[in-house]
């Protein structure tokens, strides 16, 4: 299916590496112009490169989602340049440690908290009036099976992503009578430091590449997606839909 996305502004965070990286590319190759964040200049360059060599454009902003006040003023310089914003992917995130919770460090805990929590809602809050005043906003928040099987070990980032989900799901109760629509996605095993991290003795290449997965992604980002509240995952080269309770 052809994602027809010209004069469409996109904002993905974590856009220098990884999944982030690869559904900026993806989002370029459609048409729109992508608004590349990460802390890493030196990825956000090699994006542009990549998008620029594909025909498409970005504007690159480079900063650390621990600075809440650069992410409020993101909506506004947004808003300055272009009025409005057609799509935003909170993609960026950390994983913390894996440890026992009554061993993890308090400023560990804080931080995997500030990253996937505080600034995801920062995000909501300070783009979401440019997202409604397009004719088709569309937001996808990257979360994971993480958050729903709660491993032993794993409970910040777990707790973590159970947080963004709700926030996600709550945004999508909030503007379900607007043209505004709201998902979350789990990508599933993908070829990305925060796996390697997580999985230092896997063999990366027996899961997908970062690649793959965003390709999955981009249908829904495109006006034709009219689902809202929906948790989908990226299962068996296909997107399936995870069928939240009411």
């Amino acid at each position: 299916m052809t994602i027809n996305l010209k004069d469409r502004v996109a904002v993905v965070t974590g856009a220098s590496r990884g999944i982030g990286y690869f559904t900026a590319l993806e989002l370029a190759k459609a048409g729109a112009h992508v608004v590349a964040c990460a802390r890493t200049v030196g990825g956000l360059e090699e994006l542009d490169d990549a998008i620029k060599a594909v025909g498409g454009s970005a504007t690159l902003v480079p900063f650390d989602l621990a600075d809440m006040a650069a992410i409020d003023k993101l909506g506004g310089a947004i808003n300055e340049r272009w009025g409005k914003l057609d799509i935003m992917v909170a993609n960026a995130g950390v994983l913390g440690t894996i440890s026992p919770i009554g061993h993890v460090e308090a400023k560990v805990f804080e931080k995997v908290m500030n990253i996937n929590v505080n600034a995801t809602w920062r995000l909501i809050r300070t783009l979401e009036p440019l997202l409604i005043k397009s004719d088709a906003g569309r937001a996808l928040i990257l979360s994971s099976s993480a958050a729903h099987k709660c491993k032993p070990f794993w409970g910040p980032y777990s707790a973590s992503k159970a947080a963004v989900e709700a926030l996600a799901r709550t945004w999508a109760g909030e503007t379900q009578r607007l043209p505004l629509r709201i998902l979350c996605v789990d990508p599933g095993a993908t070829r990305t430091a925060m796996r390697a991290q997580a999985m230092p003795g896997e063999d990366p290449e027996t899961v997908p590449h970062p690649s793959e997965v965003a390709a999955k992604l981009l249908p829904l980002l495109g006006p034709d997606q009219t689902e809202t509240g929906k948790l989908y995952i990226v299962r068996e080269n296909k997107i399936a839909d995870y069928r939240l309770p009411e």
